[in-house]
């Protein structure tokens, strides 16, 4: 029986050519944390599911895919073993697993696929790349870090082009202690407004002020929570008017100060301002963030939602270990984001695999094409040897397909001249060429 080849949904398979530009992408992202002294680590594809699911609620275990043997299956035991869903828990396994032998601040980064069992829709994945950095601190961790992350992005993504970009930061010591100034004490209550607000783009001012005071918070206060988080001022008016609210609260404080001097490194570190703004309703529903949370949108494409996200906790390996170890991260998910400039015919150019094809006129010069084909690769330039007889017309179609630039002729004539003839693919040219002038020709063509 013949079966139909077909690729299982929520995964992303791309033609040689988008491949290309996802690992250039890639290579970026790489390259940018590299630069700021971030190392690389690796975790396996699975966990132990008792470790991977140690802080998981059941709604994180329904989305998770469980590893069995058929050995086991066919023996009735449970799997013992599950794919990651994200690199947050591998890192903790990680860090309490070899805290004596790492050195603190712990600097990673780690791009590696995650696996989720989300609905099959646009846009959602199931299979797919993360790209994230963390600091992760010994008993402390300076708030100074939660600057450096977004200082990394930016550059990371002006490399990228990928157009006019936003990241917004916020503070949760801010709204945790806003709620408690206005009465909200409760630690759930607040967890659940944190929630409402982070709602605020989907669902709307009204009904978010519905469900905040069905939460516990007062009509004046909702009215005021909600000025706040629609503020559109600069960062340094949205600073100065949380610096005279009549909030006594020692949280809320230092949330405000902590802010502030994230804004003196933001500059220090000559982030331009337009980059990056601050806004209160950026409140990341997630439970585990306890101070400064980051969202980035792209701002001709808000329907994308945040391509880049994460926050600082205060620790991140609680249920490991004993130790203290407070953090502060950062991700790309790099498959959505793909996925989203493809969509919109956004995706930035990449530099071909193979740079130059070199045809083959005459067999009897093939120890010819193969001795130049040496000769520009020890000069850095990817190249391609055509190895068979065939017409030169399905040797330049096969270039143009493959998304080769140049395709290099030499016949008889060429090399009683010491010559090579240049065919530029993209501009539909092409002239002869002296040997010697050969490689800063081709490398002025690819504008290397």
């Amino acid at each position: 029986m013949m079966i139909t080849p077909r690729t299982a949904s929520g995964t992303l398979e791309l033609l040689p050519r988008e491949q290309r530009i996802f690992q250039h992408m890639f290579d970026i992202i790489r390259r940018g944390y590299e630069r700021f002294g971030f190392t690389q680590i690796e975790t396996p594809v699975f966990e132990l599911k008792d470790v991977l699911l140690t802080k998981s609620g059941g709604e994180t275990e329904k989305q998770v895919y469980f590893v069995q043997s058929t050995g086991g299956l066919q023996q009735g035991h449970e799997a013992d073993l599950a794919l990651r869903f994200d690199l947050t828990v591998p890192l903790a396994r990680y860090v309490a697993e070899h805290e004596r032998e790492l050195a603190f601040p712990f600097r990673r980064y780690q791009m590696q696929r995650v696996y989720r069992g989300e609905r099959a829709q646009k846009g959602r994945f199931r299979e797919f790349y993360q790209c994230d950095i963390d600091i992760i601190g010994k008993d402390k961790l300076s708030p100074a870090y939660d600057a450096e992350l977004p200082a990394i992005i930016v550059q990371i993504f002006e490399e990228l082009k990928i157009g006019d970009f936003t990241i917004r930061f916020n503070n949760r010591k801010i709204l945790r202690g806003l709620l408690s100034g206005w009465g909200v004490v409760d630690e759930e209550a607040q967890k659940l407004i944190l929630r409402e607000i982070d709602k605020l783009a989907k669902i709307g001012a009204a009904k978010v002020k519905e469900n905040v005071t069905a939460l516990g918070l007062s009509d004046k206060a909702a009215d005021d929570l909600l000025r706040l988080t629609g503020h559109e001022g600069s960062k340094d008016e949205i600073l100065s008017e949380l610096k005279v609210l009549p909030i006594d609260n020692p949280a809320f404080r230092q949330g405000v100060e902590e802010v502030g001097a994230m804004i003196e490194s933001l500059r220090a570190l000559e982030v331009p301002e337009k980059r990056t703004r601050f806004d209160l309703s950026i409140a990341r529903g997630l439970d585990y963030y306890t101070g400064t949370v980051y969202e980035t949108t792209i701002d001709a494409h808000p329907e994308f939602g945040s391509v880049c996200s994460g926050g600082r906790y205060d620790d991140l390996a609680s249920h490991y270990t004993r130790s203290k170890l407070p953090g502060v991260g950062i991700s790309i998910g790099l498959t959505r984001l793909f996925d989203a400039l493809r969509t919109n015919s956004l995706l930035p150019l990449a530099k071909p695999s193979v740079e130059v094809l070199i045809a083959q006129l005459d067999p009897s010069l093939s120890m010819d094409y193969l001795a130049l084909a040496t000769e520009l690769r020890g000069a850095g330039l990817r190249v391609e040897n055509w190895l068979e007889p065939s017409k030169l017309d399905k040797q330049i179609k096969y270039a143009d397909k493959a998304g080769i630039p140049i395709v290099l002729l030499l016949g008889g004539d060429e090399k009683a001249k010491g010559a090579v003839v240049v065919k530029d693919m993209i501009a539909k040219t092409q002239a002869g060429v002296p040997r010697g002038e050969l490689v800063p020709t081709v490398r002025s063509i690819l504008g290397a």
